[in-house]
């Protein structure tokens, strides 16, 4: 490890920017706790966030050796906050943290050391987009390069997963490893058996941060963004799912078989095998179009899209679905995991449910259902139950029984009125494919890609079923035009922009001006 030189008689100041449950409190008390053991005057405070997961708490360190203090003749004064421009070492528990850190001038090229966790814990923002609304992780990389003096910038995560403990200890390796404060490796490792929690485990955490840090490459690694194809397997253990992927294996296009395989995988999980190989014949039909107009020259782009989206729409999300979802013993022991719960504690998840009359009604038999949506009195009534969200601990008996039971009904899925609706809805796209792939290729392509916009359920799935709509009558009016395809495209991509659509109607507004 080398060490960093500091200004005598000026404090060592570092801020770390980590979000709730990564144990930024603690990395900033353990290294309050090492210099005050090693005779330094140190201080820590904090600036939250705006909640957890929200926002991250900014802990701002500051310290300075007993020497300095006394050469100086009294107590220092130091500092609540950290100043832009003004710190020594920055440490993010996460890689965007680390970009706003270098936003907020925090990171300096003539003095800061970044230390980063290169793994990302998506934003609300990031994972309420319609579209992909992933912030690009390479951009934060190669800002950090610049902005820092020296960057750091390792999956710290992952070397506390691989130890079985938290990041924090991982951090606290990196911090060691990077060299930056006078202190030796036994220093750090004391303060960590100081605290008399998980202590073996936060060893192995700290011993690979600072391997990791102090092996660092000076330009880090770029992030891939590429998705890894799902393979298709050889075989499966239902006959019926076997005999699907032999028919994908041998009468689809290389090129769509990975999409077809998510696909498949998604409506058997939806449904059963009979709704999978519904799926395998929408899109064999579509292939066949595809074939006949020239797909074969296009690397099969209608089939692939088509793969997609055809699932996508089949497998739409209602409450059957939910509740299916929130009853699975994977999602349990997910949840577990990832606010460290122990075998031997009880963990217990509150669900916040709020759903509108037209949820319920689209559980019930489509004749049913029509009914109560129609008659004022029934649904005034229902709509009484309505009026309020409810919270449902799906751990208990009462819970996870009210939902199992929810989530049984799939069996009936296929006569309910949500199902009925779904299904009048997706022939009408399938028969606006069929009729414009021989008249624009190209636009067709796009028609099956406006699927994108229907998601969700509830108010979700109702935006975007509304802005789809849109579309869907937009490319009606395109086809026959020049460059309807590209027009189309723009239109999808305003539609994602933002939930009020806004963007989207004064797009579609102008394309009325042009087709009067």
């Amino acid at each position: 490890m080398t060490s960093t030189t500091f200004q005598a008689g000026s404090p060592i100041k570092i801020a770390i920017l980590a979000m709730g449950g990564q144990g930024g409190g603690v990395l900033a008390d353990w290294i309050v706790d090492m210099a005050e053991h090693a005779k330094w005057w140190a201080q820590t405070t904090s600036v939250p966030g705006v909640a957890q997961r929200t926002g991250a708490t900014i802990y701002y360190v500051e310290m300075l050796p007993e020497s300095d203090v006394e050469a100086a003749g009294r107590p220092p004064a130091l500092a609540m906050m950290p100043t832009p421009g003004d710190v020594d070492l920055v440490v993010a528990a996460e890689l965007m943290e680390g970009g706003r850190a270098i936003q907020r001038g925090l990171v300096t090229p003539d003095r800061s050391t970044l230390i980063s966790s290169s793994h990302r814990s998506y934003a609300v923002g990031e994972k309420s987009a319609r579209g992909n609304g992933i912030a690009d992780s390479n951009k934060v990389i190669e800002t950090g390069q610049a902005a820092a003096k020296r960057f750091i910038c390792v999956d710290l995560q992952a070397l506390a997963d691989q130890a079985g403990s938290v990041i924090s200890a991982s951090l606290f390796g990196a911090v060691a490893g990077s060299g930056t404060l006078p202190f030796t490796r036994e220093d750090f490792e004391e303060t960590i058996r100081r605290g008399g929690v998980g202590v073996e485990a936060s060893l192995r955490a700290f011993a690979l941060g600072l391997e990791a840090a102090a092996n660092a490459p000076a330009e880090p690694a770029r992030v891939s963004t590429e998705k890894p194809s799902p393979e298709v397997p050889e075989t499966a253990s239902h006959p019926r799912i076997r005999k699907l992927l032999d028919d994908l294996r041998q009468n689809f296009p290389a090129a769509a078989q990975p999409m077809l395989v998510a696909g498949l995988r998604r409506t058997v999980d939806f449904q059963d095998p009979a709704y999978g190989a519904k799926y395998i014949d929408h899109v064999r039909a579509l292939r066949k179009l595809d074939e006949q107009y020239g797909g074969q020259a296009k690397n099969w782009a209608l089939t692939t899209a088509a793969a997609r989206y055809v699932a996508v729409a089949m497998a739409y999300d209602d409450v059957i679905r939910v509740a299916d979802l929130k009853t699975r013993a994977a999602r349990f022991e997910r949840v577990r995991g990832e606010v460290g719960a122990k075998a031997d504690q009880l963990l217990y998840t509150t669900e916040y449910m709020h759903p509108r009359v037209e949820e319920l009604c689209g559980t019930m038999p489509a004749p049913l259902g029509r009914w109560v949506e129609n008659s004022k009195f029934a649904s005034g009534l229902l709509g009484r139950f309505c009026r309020k969200g409810r919270f449902l601990q799906s751990g208990t008996l009462t819970g996870f029984l009210m939902l199992y039971a929810l989530a049984g009904m799939r069996r009936f899925r296929r006569s309910t009125l949500r199902h009925r609706i779904e299904l009048k809805s997706f022939e009408a796209w399938l028969r606006l494919i069929e009729e414009t792939a021989p008249v624009d290729y190209d636009l067709a392509v796009e028609i099956v890609n406006c699927r994108r916009l229907v998601k969700g359920y509830s108010d979700t799935h109702e935006r975007g079923e509304s802005k789809y709509q849109r579309l869907i009558a937009a490319a009606a009016d395109l086809r026959g035009r020049p460059e309807a395809a590209q027009r189309l495209r723009e239109l999808r991509e305003a539609a994602l922009a933002d939930d009020k659509g806004t963007k989207l109607d004064t797009m579609l507004a102008q394309e009325l001006k042009l087709a009067a």
